[in-house]
């Protein structure tokens, strides 16, 4: 199979940013079908869309599981990738993804992603990255994400999600079809996300996610090892397992960005925690 396979799906929310380098790298990568789900963007970034997609479809935004199932029902083609608004896809990469997910026979892969920039919030983004995300086979995978369009669209997101849809996506996916996922060697640039602020944004996402998903195992009657998993996993995926396999020099450099981040996840874990309780 070819990029003239894939139906591309792009979440946007005022995402003028990244959506032009995004949709453009997609035009050029030879994507068959891109498909914009815009929760009434008011920066140009519709307007972005309008001109470079071949479908935008609105959302009501009321979170990312139901806007990318929203997108993922307009899809035609064999193959689905999910993008996120801020990735831009360079030459061949999508082919790489596209021969990965045939060689692993893998239900779905993904690509690594490498921020652009040379200060201290971007390299330590990327020791992050490159540490954790190493590729190989996965237990979950984050975007982009190359799934087999038949079997997404058949078994789609959770769109009760507000962020914590490829976690529970493909927990329930290797549950009921004994999935299998891996990361690529297809690697992406991410752009628009150089600053402690965006941090802090990506930070109280994936701590919101973490509140949802402990919270919602735990009712579903999780077991007290995995909710100990659960508990440890942002301080592992975040802190350990990123030092444990940059070299050692990088370690050392990164390590106070890697503290700084896991803290920063669970005090957003905790803080939601906190308002769903009252």
């Amino acid at each position: 199979m070819r990029p003239a396979d894939v139906s591309a799906v792009i979440c946007t929310m005022n995402s003028i940013s990244g959506i032009n380098r995004c949709l453009t790298s997609l035009r050029e990568a030879g994507v068959g079908q891109i498909i914009v789900v815009d929760a009434h963007s008011t920066d140009g970034t519709r307007e972005v869309a309008d001109r470079l997609a071949h479908l935008v479809v609105e959302d009501p935004g009321t979170g990312l599981g139901k806007a990318r199932n929203t997108g993922i029902a307009k899809t035609t083609q064999l193959l689905v990738l999910n993008m996120g608004s801020d990735n831009v896809m360079p030459p061949g990469q999508l082919q790489v993804m596209i021969d990965a997910l045939a060689v692993t026979g893998c239900q779905g892969v993904s690509a690594r992603t490498v921020i652009e920039g040379d200060d201290y919030v971007s390299k330590g983004l990327n020791a992050w990255r490159k540490g954790r995300f190493v590729p190989g086979p996965a237990a979950v995978i984050g975007t982009p994400t190359l799934f087999t369009g038949d079997l997404i669209r058949e078994n789609p997101y959770d769109a009760s999600r507000v962020f914590s849809d490829d976690s529970e996506l493909c927990e329930r996916w290797s549950r009921d079809f004994d999935a299998t996922f891996a990361i690529s060697e297809a690697f992406v640039t991410e752009v628009g996300k150089t600053t402690w602020e965006e941090v802090l944004i990506r930070c109280r996402m994936y701590g919101i996610s973490d509140e949802e998903i402990f919270r919602i195992g735990r009712r579903e009657g999780w077991s007290t090892p995995r909710q100990l998993k659960s508990l440890l996993h942002p301080l592992k995926a975040d802190l350990i397992t990123p030092l444990t396999n940059l070299p050692p020099q990088e370690a050392v450099t990164a390590a106070p960005f890697l503290v700084a981040f896991a803290a920063l996840r669970y005090a957003n874990w905790l803080e939601k925690a906190t308002r769903s309780s009252n």
